[in-house]
């Protein structure tokens, strides 16, 4: 019996990987393939992160999204999420005039949300997007010759009076905000929630899916499966490197364990 022959005789469904040589495992780690869908985070967003690296290995998972039949980058789907803000936005002249004569900015869960202009955020306890958005639709609208309500500001900090709590805060105010209040855009009981991803609709049909198991809290509010939130929620997926994968061996039935 020959090497190879008894190399084969070894091959079974829970080792075949390992039998590969260096070149074919090598190809196995650039297989990224999609595990389940991770739903909403929140507080939850770093416990996730430990869940996932002791699980799989840091850098052998990402979070991706499914756009438009096709599994896309955070960033890319992201992009779809912002444009959602600037179609809502632009077609709301109203709320704009009320955001930037009223408001000096805008924020999430914590008033220090106004410092990250940034999408990627490794650095915060959740994510927080809408503010960005909304801060991000605003400064462009500044450079925008056909809405003369929206003006250039210094960019200041200041004294701006917080609706939810009353308390004055020394912050920067956002570029085209000339208020002198800050906007909490968040649950129900937010002065802001009619600006909630969860309010906002999706810009483009084609975004929108549906689940019939599906029960998330941003399903009961606003727009439901037709919203901004629903639609970054449900187009989320866990991807892997297809070796770390096959390691699961008897856990591949449920690669995402006891993640929730």
């Amino acid at each position: 019996m020959t090497r190879d022959s008894r190399l084969m005789n070894d091959i079974s469904k829970d080792n075949w990987w390992q039998k590969c040589d260096t070149q074919s495992q090598e190809a196995l780690k650039r297989i990224w393939i999609p595990i389940g869908g991770p739903g909403y985070a929140g507080a939850r967003k770093s416990a996730r992160k430990e869940f996932l690296d002791s699980r799989f290995g840091k850098g052998c998972w990402r979070t991706s999204h499914i756009v438009r039949g096709r599994i896309v980058s955070k960033k890319e789907a992201l992009q779809e999420y912002e444009q959602s803000y600037r179609v809502y936005l632009q077609g709301h002249p109203d709320v704009v005039r009320f955001l930037v004569n009223f408001c000096g900015n805008v924020y999430d869960y914590d008033v220090n949300n106004v410092y990250d202009a940034d999408y990627e955020q490794p650095h915060t306890p959740r994510n927080h997007y809408q503010d960005i958005s909304i801060r991000r639709i605003i400064s462009e609208l500044v450079d925008d010759e056909t809405w003369p309500d929206v003006t250039e500001t210094e960019s200041e900090k200041v004294d701006l009076i917080d609706l939810t709590g009353g308390q004055t805060h020394f912050l920067p105010r956002a570029r085209g905000f000339r208020g002198g209040y800050l906007l909490q855009v968040r649950g129900p009981d937010s002065p802001g929630f009619f600006l909630n991803p969860a309010v906002i609709p999706v810009h483009d049909p084609v975004l929108i899916t549906a689940h019939p198991l599906a029960n998330g809290w941003f399903l009961k509010e606003g727009c439901g499966h037709l919203s901004v939130e629903a639609f970054w929620q449900m187009s989320k997926v866990i991807e892997v490197q297809y070796d770390k994968f096959l390691d699961l061996k008897t856990e591949r039935t449920n690669p995402l364990g006891s993640m929730e």
